[in-house]
């Protein structure tokens, strides 16, 4: 489980992020949906240790984020907005070269052939990553945020730059990796989060129901497909409706 409580991410007296608390559970998939600029970024790199918070903490399955970093590290895969890949290498080796890093304990070639599969890079898997199109290097992306088998997968705009056959093929793997692993993506496309978090059974409970909270500066559909504007700030959505503001600018 995670657990956010009163973070707040300042730079001088510009406000990041302001006051926020949620709790994940373990299998569930949250999305942070707002503008840029709007704090998703910010709070993705506190939740994984990057940054330090301004105030506030969060603790990955009771490790403290900053007290246990190693503890609740091991337990974190990590996609940021652009993926962390050496180009010169094959997928194969740079997988390789990520599982040295994180000092997995799992068989080596085993678990590598089993991630590789998983998210359908088998194919391509001795090829050198810089000749591979975008939507292969997102997912070799999202591989090596599952080297280790970690439990939480945090996933920092894992669509962006795609085409529509390689968004839809991403949504549908990041589903499938929610069946056994705690998700927390983020993105400013509303439909976007709906389609991925309508896994859940109390999204399907939730089916059709309003979005009755502004989101992201531009629109959220009312009862009756009204559309509300109340300035930048991102939201929670979880399992069919928005929780809580990261951020709401003056």
């Amino acid at each position: 489980m995670i657990q956010v409580s009163n973070l707040s991410k300042k730079y001088g007296s510009h406000v990041a992020v302001s006051d926020v608390s949620f709790t994940v559970k373990d299998g569930e998939i949250l999305g942070f949906l707002g503008p840029n600029g709007a704090g998703k970024s910010t709070t993705m790199n506190i939740l994984t240790g990057y940054l330090s918070p301004t105030a506030g903490s969060v603790s990955i399955d009771g490790y403290d984020i900053l007290e246990n970093p190693n503890e609740a590290k091991m337990r974190i895969g990590y996609l940021p907005e652009h993926p962390p890949l050496y180009l010169d290498m094959t997928v194969k080796e740079y997988l390789g070269f990520i599982y040295d890093l994180k000092k997995v304990r799992f068989p080596k070639a085993p678990h590598i052939d089993e991630i590789c599969r998983l998210v359908k890079i088998d194919d391509v898997a001795g090829r050198l990553i810089k000749n591979l199109s975008k939507g292969y290097k997102q997912r070799v992306g999202i591989a090596q945020a599952l080297v280790g088998n970690p439990d939480v997968l945090i996933l920092d705009e894992p669509t962006v730059g795609l085409d529509p056959k390689q968004i839809i093929e991403i949504r549908s793997l990041i589903t499938e990796l929610g069946k056994n692993h705690t998700v927390i993506l983020s993105s400013h496309i509303l439909s976007e989060i709906q389609a991925v978090c309508e896994r859940h059974t109390d999204s399907r409970r939730h089916a059709g129901r309003a979005v009755k909270k502004a989101v992201g500066g531009s629109f959220a559909v009312g009862p009756r497909g009204r559309t509300e504007n109340r300035g930048h700030e991102a939201s929670v959505y979880r399992a069919g409706r928005f929780d809580r503001y990261l951020h709401r600018s003056a």
